[in-house]
């Protein structure tokens, strides 16, 4: 095991620390020994002290230069998802509460991630039993034959589940396709929406957001159209160009506020980033007043490509709400290529979203016929026919950060992205992001968390030379030092 050496100074322009010692820590290393294990560092916590020497920090982190708020962690609760979890509830209770409170406890300091967002199809989406929408009464624009149970009643019935463990829980609906009747192909099924339709449409979502606060879910966000840019014939999708999805979320943005639902946000495009300086630029130009900002997916481009449209838009806010892993890969380099949850957060992102939270070991159910996942899809969490289940390497990742970001105090903020940048020298090996989480009591001490990816990992003829960095964490003038394992370390502190 190689050990290098390098200063993470955390510049920060406050009074200097005040006693302030790192006493929480959590690990998830490459080679799997610990998996996003805590260790309280009592009776020797870390301490910051005065530095020996001075020098160029490795690592600067500036508390008095911040970003976005964030949002929350999490996945999407797609039919299939909502089934499988269902189905585990039946089987074998005790798992299942076990598996939901581990995703979704928000405890300060318990074991489990406290994931916070949930993304919902409305309607069928490729991971649904059969294909339906709320109303398919074909011409009927008043929509009264609307009906959201029509959706499958487990799905309700799952969220209802959730929001109980985590009272922080927000809801992102969607849809993957407009009733059939509505579009120029007649089937949801690929085809694009009928202009004449668009006012209908909004109507529909707004019913739908309605049809969900009867059950007890009030969103936090509502999106137009999943992957605008995508149209397949074997499963819902819908091909909606910028203009048309501008006058959609115009119309709905009106019939929500005249509704009650003033504070949901509208969030376009929700596709990949290889568009980003396009399409949701567009919908920008045409509608900035109707959409709270754009979602971006992991499929297409990279995650530095968020920053066209961040640059063009710096006050509209960007989610990540789409990516996945696939079967057959490397653990190890999947937890690395799940660097959204640190280059995504840094780039803007107020959250970081897998794509299916739960599924079987087949990457199943899917909608019968569809072509999606021709490789199988991995799930945040795989439940297994026996009653079991096991975490997928993305949960790791993802309970990095969401530990990060959650509220320390009941009803208190979440965390907040601090200025972070890494010297020149380690940007290759190492990746950092930096929290402040404010207190529900002004006068009690704020937590800073630190989320490091060390992935100084060189593969030699197919075995990796992992090799942990021996660090310097600065604040406010001192200094603590701490070995950073290759994998992902949260660790935090507190300071007023």
């Amino acid at each position: 095991m190689y050990v290098s050496s390098l200063a993470i100074y955390l510049g920060l322009a406050a009074s200097p620390a005040l006693s302030q010692q790192i006493f929480d820590v959590w690990t998830t290393t490459w080679d799997r020994t610990q998996l996003f294990t805590y260790q309280n560092l009592l009776p020797n916590p870390v301490n910051f002290v005065a530095p020996s020497s001075s020098g160029r920090a490795d690592i600067s982190i500036d508390d008095g230069t911040y970003y976005q708020i964030m949002v929350g962690v999490g996945a999407s609760l797609t039919d299939s998802a909502a089934f499988v979890l269902s189905d585990l509830k039946n089987q074998n209770p005790a798992n299942y509460w076990s598996l939901m409170y581990t995703l979704f406890d928000p405890t300060d300091g318990v074991k489990a991630a406290g994931l916070s967002y949930l993304r919902v199809p409305l309607g069928a989406s490729d991971f649904s039993a059969n294909v339906y929408n709320f109303n398919d009464a074909d011409g009927d624009v008043e929509l009264r034959s609307f009906d959201i149970n029509k959706a499958p009643w487990y799905l309700f019935s799952i969220i209802k589940d959730i929001q109980g463990i985590n009272p922080y829980l927000k809801v992102h609906l969607l849809p993957w396709s407009p009733p059939g009747w509505m579009k120029d192909s007649g089937t949801m099924k690929g085809g694009s929406l009928n202009s004449d339709y668009v006012g209908v449409y909004a109507n529909y979502l707004l019913k739908s957001l309605q049809g969900f606060q009867s059950h007890g879910i009030y969103a936090h966000a509502i999106s137009v159209q999943n992957e605008p840019e995508h149209s397949d014939e074997t499963y819902p999708s819908t091909y909606m160009r910028a203009t048309q999805e501008a006058k959609v979320g115009a119309a709905l943005r009106a019939l929500m506020d005249d509704n009650g639902f003033s504070d949901v946000r509208i969030v376009g495009y929700e596709h990949n980033w290889d568009d980003a300086g396009d399409h949701p630029v567009q919908l920008m130009e045409d509608a900035a007043s109707a959409f709270a900002g754009v979602a971006f997916h992991c499929y297409e481009g990279d995650v530095a490509q968020q920053d066209a449209f961040r640059h063009s838009f710096p006050n509209k806010e960007v989610y990540l709400t789409e990516c996945t892993g696939i079967y057959g890969s490397d653990w190890w380099s999947d937890i690395k290529a799940s660097l959204i949850f640190i280059g995504s957060v840094n780039r803007g992102s107020s959250t970081a979203l897998m794509w299916n939270l739960a599924l079987d070991g087949n990457g199943s159910p899917k909608l019968p016929g569809t072509a999606s996942c021709g490789t199988p899809c991995r799930a945040v969490v795989t439940v297994n026919s026996d009653g079991s289940y096991d975490f997928n390497q993305e949960f790791y990742a993802m309970a990095h950060t969401s530990k990060a970001i959650l509220p320390r105090d009941l009803d208190g903020p979440f965390g907040r992205r601090i200025e972070a940048t890494v010297d020149d020298g380690l940007a290759s090996n190492l990746q950092v992001t930096a929290y402040v989480t404010g207190r529900s009591n002004s006068s009690e001490y704020r937590r800073y968390s630190l989320v490091v990816l060390n992935w100084d990992d060189k593969k030699d003829n197919g075995t990796w030379d992992a090799r942990s960095v021996e660090g310097t964490i600065g604040f406010r003038g001192l200094r603590a030092t701490y070995t950073f394992p290759v994998g992902v370390t949260t660790l935090w502190w507190y300071a007023q």
